[in-house]
Parts: structure tokens; sequence; C-alpha cells
């Protein structure tokens, strides 16, 4: 399950949980609404891992603070620090490969 958070979950979650994986989105953005069935199923397999959703509208400030220009935008944190980085639309085989399966 993909939880939606604001700056203050956000700030929490990343630095409480080992390995976090962002999505950042908007409603409007086909894309996105194409990603999430596939980041919702990878979610599923991966219980060790926390994923979450920020909506970049409702949360602009945060956005602009990782660098978010273009989406979806999906950042991987361990231990609370950016690791990796993907934009755009992925395939379920390279979204496991952001998480180290290959």
């Amino acid at each position: 399950m993909i939880k939606e958070v604001d700056k203050q979950n956000f700030k929490k979650i990343i630095k409480e949980k080992e390995c976090v994986v962002v999505d950042f989105y908007a409603n409007w953005c086909g894309p996105c609404k194409m990603l999430r069935p596939i980041l919702e199923e990878i979610a599923s397999q991966y219980p060790e891992i926390s994923f979450v959703s920020i909506d970049v509208d409702k949360e602009d400030e945060l956005s602009r603070e990782y660098g978010i220009y273009s989406i979806p935008c999906l950042i991987l944190f361990k231990n609370g620090l950016e690791e990796k980085r993907v934009v755009g639309l992925k395939s379920k085989d390279e979204l496991k490969e952001l998480l180290g399966d290959k």
C-alpha cells in the first residue's frame, strides 16, 4: 500500500524507516496514473520497504526542495539519504532495478 504524506510526515518517515520509495506525482498527470498500479503491485512484493506518495501540487515547497521538475519522479531513500532517482513512466522491471533487483 502506498501512503499519501505531507511535508511533516515525509521528513519523519525518511528518518525513521531504513528504506523508503517516494512517488512525486500529480492527479492530472497521465503517466503518474499509469505508474500507480505498477507501484502498488511492487509495494505488495516488498513489505520491508515503505512506499509513500507526495502530490506536487499540494506540496510545492517540498517538490522544490528535492528538485522535482518532471513527474512522475521516484526517489529511493536509504537511512534518510537519497540513493537513487528515476523520472518518467517506468516498467515493473525497471522499478525493481531501482530497488536493487536485477
